[in-house]
């Protein structure tokens, strides 16, 4: 009798054994080649992408996005195969994606908005911006989510990057050339012409001056206290500044040669002797 029950017992655990054993080796196979699979596939994704020269930071992205999301359907088919039961699975997954999307809202709209920066590429690391809040810099990196800004007194400023793409963006440094402006006023004593031929003097003697566009030197007011004239020219970006500043420079010390002065606001007081 005991020996019949043994039996019975070893045939019902070999049975179960021979059924679930293979389910059990089916799974990990299953899960262990997928994974194999899906590592190469997205790593093949991510090379066709560098190639395509796409942004290392949208790259990683979706490495990591396309690597997870199939290694769930690996995961899904490996439970599938030991015989559970994935529709629960993915009733559960897809209530908790939602809790999760939710609770994340803010940072999932920052990684949305920095693939729009990626995509469409409103400006890149190394450029000169003007942003949301009146935040201007270098950008420094951008990131899922955040834009980090190096502003010219070398502070550092993180722009969420739904911030970033909600509002109006000055980029500097996206056109190879920039133009240069100065309004100078002069006296109304002064030669007009001796002006202008001193103006062309200082842009004939700067090299960093392009021809074209042409420069641009005219009379664009008779203000109450002197003339104006515009002083236009074109350089290139990367020394904007640079001429901004020595042509100030230039024509301020060019003036004072040629005896041209520069007026101020000043009053004129007329006191009569019966006031007094």
């Amino acid at each position: 009798m005991i020996q019949t029950n043994v039996e019975k017992y070893s045939d019902i655990a070999l049975k179960y054994a021979s059924e679930y054993g293979l389910k059990i080796l089916a799974a990990v196979a299953i899960f262990y080649i997928g994974k194999i699979v899906v590592k190469k596939i997205s790593n093949l994704i991510k090379t066709v992408m560098l190639k395509a020269n796409v942004d290392n930071t949208l790259v990683e992205f979706l490495h990591s996005v396309i690597y997870f999301a199939f290694l769930i359907v690996i995961v899904l088919a490996a439970l599938n195969a030991l015989g559970v039961n994935t529709t629960s699975f993915l009733a559960v997954f897809g209530a908790a994606s939602l809790a999760i999307g939710l609770a994340l809202k803010d940072s999932l709209s920052n990684i949305g908005a920095a693939i729009l920066i990626i995509v469409f590429r409103p400006f890149k690391v190394g450029d000169f911006v003007d942003t949301a809040g009146g935040a201007s810099g270098t950008v420094e990196e951008i990131n899922l989510f955040s834009t980090i800004i190096a502003t010219p007194d070398n502070k550092t400023v993180m722009i969420p990057n739904s911030t970033v793409i909600g509002a109006n963006i000055t980029n500097y440094s996206s056109k190879p050339t920039r133009r240069v402006t100065h309004i100078v006023g002069v006296s109304y004593e002064d030669d007009i012409k001796v002006v202008k031929d001193t103006l062309f003097e200082v842009i004939k003697n700067d090299n960093r001056i392009l021809s074209e566009p042409a420069p641009l030197v005219a009379v664009t007011e008779l203000a109450a206290s002197g003339v104006n004239f515009t002083f236009r020219v074109w350089v290139n970006t990367p020394e904007y500044w640079d001429v901004h500043f020595d042509t100030l420079e230039k024509i301020k010390l060019a003036f004072d040669e040629k005896g041209i002065s520069i007026p101020y606001p000043q009053m004129d007081l007329h006191i009569r002797k019966g006031m007094l």
